[in-house]
C-alpha cells in the first residue's frame, strides 16, 4: 500500500492537517501517476480539493520527486497571514521599514531558495497581494518592503485551495492572469467520499499508528464498524478520518472498534453545486458510487429489488398506485413484481390473512384494485383465482 505521511507525524496537530494519503482507490492511483508526470518538471501546480482532503501530503510528495528534493520545502497558509504583514511575511523586509522592523528579515520566497514554497488557501490572498504575487512569478525576484532592490530567487511554487478560482475570477475576487499563471499544471483530489476505496486502508493505518502511539495493542474494527465507514460522507475527509479512528481508540473497550465507538459526525456533506446540505439523490448517488466500488456484479438487480418492494409497500400493496409512484404502466410493473418474486409473497401473505378475518383483510382491496370489491370471502377467492392466473401469464409483451 502506497502512503505518504509528514517526516515526523507525531508532531502534526490532528486539528490542522491530514497526515496520511493512501492511494488504493482507483481514483487515487490515477491521482499518484499524475503526480509522478508533474513532480519532475519545472513547473508551477496548483492543487484542488476540499479541506483534509491532503492537500499539503501532495505538495511535499511533489517536491519529495522533483530534483529540489535537497532543497527547503515550507508550508505557509495564506488564509492565516494577517494582511497588513502579509507582504512583510511574503517578500521579507529591511530594517526600519515599518514601526517595530527592528531587523531585516527575508521572506518565505528568500527562505524557500532553490526548494519549493508551499501556498494553502491562496485564494484568500488580498487583490493587492495578488499583483505583487504576480510580478514575482514573472521576474523571478522579490523586493523586501522598504528596499527597491530586487533579490533574485530560484522557486518553485505549489499553491493549492479549496474554492474555485475559476468561480472566483469571474466575480472579481481573483486576478485572470494569476489564476492562468497558476493553472498550468493542476492536481484535483477528490473528496474521500468520491473515492471510497481508501476508506478502509486510511482507517486501518490510523488504528495501527495510534495503537501503538497509546499503547492499545491490536485494536481492531468489527464488520460493522468497516460498513459504517464506507457508507459514512466524510464531510471532513481524511482529517475527520483521523480524529475518528484516534477518538474510538480513546473508548474501545474490548479491542475491537465498534460503530458506536466511531462517534460518526451528523454534518452532511457539501453538495456538488457548493451547498450545505446534499440532497437525498445526491446521497443516493454517492451511495451507488461505493456500491460500484465493491463490484457486486448482481448491484443492478438488488437495486430494482428494494426500489419496487418500497414503492409497494409505501402504495399498500396496490399495484395502480405503485404503477403512477415509479411512473411505469401497470402491466411493466407487474412483470417486474413476477420476476423479483414480489406478487407471489404478497399473495402468500394476503391467503394468510384472508384465512383468519374470513377475507375481509383492507389489504386484499388495496392489493388488487382501488375499486371496492365487496367483502365476502367469495369475492376474495373471484379475485384471487384471476390474480394467480395473470401472475403465471407472459407480461413482457405489454
Amino acid at each position: 500500500m502506497s502512503v505518504l505521511t509528514y517526516p515526523n507525524p507525531s508532531a502534526i496537530s490532528l486539528s490542522i492537517r491530514a497526515s496520511a494519503f493512501v492511494f488504493e482507490d482507483e481514483k487515487s492511483k490515477a491521482l499518484l501517476e499524475h503526480i509522478n508526470l508533474l513532480a519532475p518538471r519545472e513547473l508551477n501546480v496548483l492543487i484542488i480539493g476540499d479541506s483534509g482532503t491532503g492537500k499539503e501530503l501532495v505538495a511535499r510528495s511533489i517536491h519529495q520527486l522533483s530534483h529540489r528534493r535537497n532543497g527547503p520545502f515550507l508550508a505557509i497558509n495564506c488564509g492565516a497571514l494577517s494582511e497588513s504583514l502579509i507582504e512583510s511575511e511574503l517578500f521579507g523586509h529591511e530594517r526600519g521599514a515599518f514601526t517595530g522592523a527592528q531587523f531585516a528579515k527575508k521572506g518565505w520566497f528568500e527562505a524557500a531558495n532553490g526548494g519549493t514554497l508551499f501556498l494553502d488557501e491562496i485564494g484568500d490572498l488580498p487583490l493587492a497581494m495578488q499583483v505583487k504575487l504576480l510580478r514575482v512569478l514573472q521576474e523571478r525576484e522579490v523586493v523586501r518592503v522598504g528596499s527597491y532592490k530586487p533579490i533574485p530567487i530560484d522557486v518553485r511554487l505549489v499553491a493549492a485551495t479549496n474554492v474555485k478560482l475559476d468561480e472566483a475570477v469571474r466575480a472579481g475576487r481573483f486576478r485572470e492572469d494569476l489564476y492562468y499563471r497558476l493553472n498550468v499544471a493542476a492536481l484535483r483530489l477528490p473528496p474521500l467520499r468520491e473515492r471510497s476505496g481508501d476508506i478502509l486502508p486510511l482507517a486501518e493505518y490510523f488504528l495501527k499508528f495510534y495503537s501503538d502511539r497509546l499503547g492499545c495493542g491490536d485494536v481492531v474494527l468489527s464488520d460493522q464498524a468497516k460498513k459504517a465507514l464506507i457508507l459514512h460522507s466524510w464531510p471532513g475527509n481524511i482529517r475527520e478520518l483521523e480524529n475518528v479512528i484516534h477518538h474510538a481508540l480513546l473508548i474501545v473497550k474490548d479491542k475491537r472498534v465498534s460503530p458506536e465507538d466511531l462517534k460518526l459526525s451528523d454534518f452532511r456533506a457539501k453538495a456538488p453545486d457548493g451547498r450545505d446540505d446534499l440532497s437525498t439523490l445526491d446521497e443516493i448517488g454517492l451511495l451507488f458510487k461505493r456500491l460500484l466500488d465493491e463490484g457486486d456484479s448482481s448491484l443492478y438487480e438488488k437495486v430494482e429489488h428494494e426500489l419496487l418492494k418500497a414503492a409497494f409497500e409505501h402504495s399498500q400493496f396496490n399495484q395502480l398506485l405503485t404503477a403512477r409512484v415509479l411512473g411505469l404502466s401497470r402491466h411493466v410493473l407487474r412483470a417486474r413484481l413476477i420476476r423479483h418474486d414480489l406478487l407471489g409473497k404478497v399473495l402468500k401473505n394476503i391467503k394468510q390473512r384472508a384465512s383468519l378475518d374470513n377475507g375481509k383483510s383492507e389489504v386484499i382491496h388495496s392489493y388488487y384494485t382501488p375499486r371496492t370489491i365487496g367483502n365476502s370471502f367469495e369475492s376474495y377467492v373471484a379475485v384471487r383465482q384471476t390474480a394467480e392466473i395473470e401472475e403465471n401469464a407472459d407480461w413482457w409483451g405489454y
